[in-house]
């Protein structure tokens, strides 16, 4: 039998060959391990091993997919591709990483949370108010999963005909959190905004919720134009994308009773102040009557103060009106003197002997001729002789 002859490659085709025999078998695979002797090189290179009890795999990636801060020491999953480098390395290049275990998801929750806490991404300033009753909403939500059933059916039961437009996404494993960022993208770059932007999901364990703790995916919550609603977990699960939302719900059904009031709360909430407002307005009316009705009577008191010091006026003047009544004054005893051209004779400088005059008295008009006058002096006028 004659021996076949064996290919002979250069290195680099070697090289080739094994990385296609190795994508054609493992285009992708997960492997699960601790992390060491963790290294960013040029603020754009990341590499570190994976290591368990008997073996150590260099695994190397781009330091933008990295979404969670790694340490040594932290056990994690990586999804990657296995690969034979150019220098004759074997290493995975890695796609994503995925903390496992409570230890390392609570370590890298922690590392990040200080982080993105220092740049004040979780202040409560940069909150802001959720709409009374929104019209128009954004929801951001598997639409396979119950979280979503519940917010719609709580949403339908306490306030219908409200326009929901749903973007549906994965909400946990590979790929999870970038289709959440799309959707976040889709929602803030529409010429017309929805008027509230809702994330939810149900509860899971750690490591179904993680996704909510990677740094693109804050990131993106933190950016929106739109006010955002966190719905995501169980009641006692809070993820950084809670933190950094504007408003947290503990469920989604709380998502919907926060989102919206019960019609027939906000009636009998509405009647109530509807009744209150009537008392108040009943109140004023009879506060405004007694100061018009005090008003009213002072007025009139006044007035007829006044007209009773007019009268007393009125009284006193027609009293001096009629002492200077001329007749009055003739009835005294006294005589009004006119000469021919009618003129009041008030001292005689001018009356000459032979003037005619009239004398009029209480009760005649007599005419008189002048045959005698005699000036008398004025006491006042009169000056002292020798």
């Amino acid at each position: 039998m004659v021996p076949m002859e064996q290919p002979i490659f250069t290195v680099s085709g070697l090289i080739g060959v094994i990385n296609q025999t190795l994508e054609y078998a493992y285009q992708t695979v997960v492997v699960e391990g601790e992390v060491a002797s963790f290294k960013v090189s040029k603020d754009k290179f990341v590499f570190f091993d994976l290591k368990d009890s008997e073996g150590v795999l260099g695994c190397f990636m781009m330091i933008y997919q990295l979404r969670i801060p790694l340490e040594d020491g932290m056990k994690v999953k990586v999804i990657a591709q296995p690969r034979l480098t150019t220098w004759g390395k074997f290493s995975l290049t890695v796609r994503d990483v995925i903390p496992v275990g409570q230890g390392s998801i609570k370590r890298a929750f922690e590392i990040l949370k200080t982080k993105l806490d220092s740049e004040g991404l979780f202040s409560p300033a940069r909150k802001r108010l959720l709409p009374r009753i929104p019209q128009k909403i954004g929801l951001i939500a598997s639409v396979e999963s119950a979280g979503y059933a519940d917010f719609l059916k709580i949403i339908d039961q306490r306030w219908g005909g409200l326009e929901i437009d749903v973007a549906n996404v994965q909400v946990q494993g590979m790929g999870s959190s970038q289709q959440i960022i799309a959707a976040i993208d889709y929602f803030n770059q529409r010429a017309e905004l929805t008027d509230v932007l809702v994330i939810i999901r149900g509860g899971g364990s750690a490591e179904d919720l993680a996704v909510f703790n990677e740094e693109p995916l804050v990131r993106a919550v933190a950016a929106s134009r739109i006010p955002t609603l966190m719905g995501v977990g169980h009641e006692v699960d809070t993820s950084l994308c809670d933190l950094a939302a504007d408003v947290r719900a503990s469920t989604p059904s709380n998502a919907a009773q926060i989102l919206v009031p019960h019609q027939e709360e906000l009636l009998s909430d509405l009647n109530h102040k509807e009744k209150h407002l009537l008392q108040c307005i009943d109140a004023r009316v009879q506060d405004v009557g007694r100061i018009v009705s005090n008003a009213t009577k002072d007025m009139l008191m006044r007035i007829d103060h006044a007209a009773g010091e007019y009268g007393q006026n009125l009284k006193r003047a027609e009293m001096i009106l009629r002492q200077l009544d001329p007749n009055v004054v003739l009835k005294r005893g006294y005589a009004l003197v006119r000469d021919t051209a009618g003129r009041v004779v008030k001292d005689a400088t001018h009356i000459k002997l032979g003037d005619k005059l009239t004398v009029t008295t209480a009760n005649a008009i007599i005419d008189v001729g002048v045959d005698n006058v005699r000036i008398q002096k004025d006491p006042k006028r009169t000056t002292g002789r020798a």
